[in-house]
């Protein structure tokens, strides 16, 4: 404020002088102007020195000047100080960024919020066939053309890879995941796991291939033990008390390589061709009978339907993976448990199968694990429940056919809840608002039907 009350006297100033000059000549209005024009001479000097300035040596010293004119050069070239140093920072951090990046293997492709290609690495170039002198400003999907990539791209749901070829070599196979970032840009990283989806393969193969060839000899012990088994009566008693556990320990072996005949089944057939349209409550009714049997009647088993659209999905697989998550409840919940198989619509338009108990419930410490191949909680109940440790496995990879996910939720005492989430695109209404199972008068809507009592003691 000081300069400027400053420059403004000095205006003021000039003026008066000028006009003190003319009204000696018998003129001071001439004089006013005179004294007013070199104070405008004055400061359009000074811009065009800051014109100058500016735009031919901005890294030279500022011109000389007083006043007001002075600090403001003065301050004009301390920030243009301040703004070089800074620049200069950030070009050695993007050069040291843009360094390590070229120095990792993976492939890093900078998009704006366009979809557009910004910059990018050359291990992209070396997988993706991304070339300086013709891509850059191209949209990424018209040099990634997979639809499968598209469909990723476009939905915005990134949460998890996807799995491709290389787009210049089948031979490789690329892991993409996208991240969004600053003004809804998009950072592309690919991976070569090639090695890894080799690995994976044989793994796959050998244990098709193992399981596959065991079944023969299981199915020759399998028929002499039960042969053998039929002249229990014959035998020494050592030898037909070895002979049983023989039996049982067979049958164990048989369906523990079924289960890995089927999870190798999931794993490498996309399936997809006996996918139809399905009647979820007599599927869970059905199951709901198995479930009974398996239990001998020591537990209350129930179907609650509260969803009135069909399944699009293959029965053979849905009615295996249900009824693992049933026999489980059964297997691992105390006798007198209640277990309820729900169909349940949700308010977004999709629905959910759920396996209800109010058994003794699950650590959640071992619930992200729980899908894993022969993982189990409690060893200590692997002889005594007789599972394989492989049915949730299955479970998690049919829900993967079936564009859905399985979701547990448990608490110790409490009991447990595995539910089965289907999109809403695997639904399909009904001709009628009413199914029939076993009572055909009531509403389809929060009906428990099937009910069983536990057996009396």
């Amino acid at each position: 404020m000081r300069l400027w009350s400053r420059e403004l006297w000095r205006i003021i100033w000039l003026a008066f002088l000028g006009m003190c000059l003319g009204w000696l000549l018998g003129y001071p209005g001439f004089g006013l102007a005179a004294g007013l024009t070199l104070c405008l001479v004055y400061q359009l000097r000074q811009l065009r020195a800051l014109f100058k300035w500016l735009t031919l040596n901005p890294h030279d010293e500022p011109p000389a000047a007083t006043g007001m004119w002075g600090e403001l050069f003065d301050r004009l070239y301390r920030y243009q100080k301040s703004q070089r140093i800074t620049q200069s920072r950030l070009r050695a951090t993007l050069a040291r960024i843009q360094e390590s990046s070229e120095a990792m293997r993976d492939s890093v492709v900078m998009l704006d919020r366009h979809g557009d290609l910004e910059w990018w690495n050359s291990a992209a170039t070396d997988m993706l066939g991304l070339q300086t002198a013709h891509d850059r400003g191209q949209h990424i999907t018209n040099l990634l053309r997979d639809p499968r990539f598209i469909s990723y791209f476009n939905a915005r749901e990134y949460s998890e890879p996807l799995t491709l070829t290389s787009p210049i070599d089948e031979r490789r196979i690329l892991q993409y995941q996208i991240t969004l970032y600053g003004d809804d840009e998009r950072l592309v990283m690919a991976r070569d796991i090639t090695r890894l989806h080799r690995l994976e393969q044989m793994r796959r193969d050998f244990v098709a291939n193992v399981s596959h060839e065991l079944r023969t000899p299981l199915t020759v012990l399998s028929g002499y033990l039960e042969t053998y088994g039929d002249l229990k009566e014959m035998l020494p008693p050592r030898l037909s008390k070895g002979i049983g556990q023989m039996e049982e320990q067979t049958k164990r072996m048989q369906s523990l390589v079924n289960d890995l005949l089927l999870l190798s089944r999931l794993e490498i057939d996309r399936g997809g061709e006996d996918h139809q349209p399905l009647e979820v409550g007599s599927m869970l009714e059905s199951i709901r009978r198995d479930a009974l049997a398996l239990s001998n009647q020591q537990h209350s088993v129930q179907v609650a339907l509260e969803c009135e659209a069909r399944l699009v999905g293959s029965e053979q697989e849905l009615r295996s993976a249900i009824s693992n998550l049933a026999f489980n409840a059964v297997r691992y919940t105390p006798e007198g448990s209640q277990i309820t198989l729900r169909w349940v619509a949700l308010s977004n338009g999709s629905a959910c199968i759920e396996v209800d108990d109010d058994g003794e419930g699950i650590d959640p410490v071992h619930i992200p694990r729980l899908t894993e191949r022969f993982y189990r909680p409690d060893n200590s109940r692997v002889t005594e429940t007789g599972g394989t440790g492989l049915g949730l496995a299955i479970v998690k990879h049919v829900m993967i056919r079936h564009n859905g996910k399985l979701e547990i939720k448990s608490e110790l005492g409490k009991g447990s809840v595995f539910t089965c989430h289907f999109p809403a695109d695997r639904l399909v209404s009904k001709p009628t608002a009413v199914a029939v199972i076993g009572i055909d008068t009531l509403p389809m809507r929060n009906r428990v039907v099937g009910v069983t009592g536990r057996r009396s003691s």
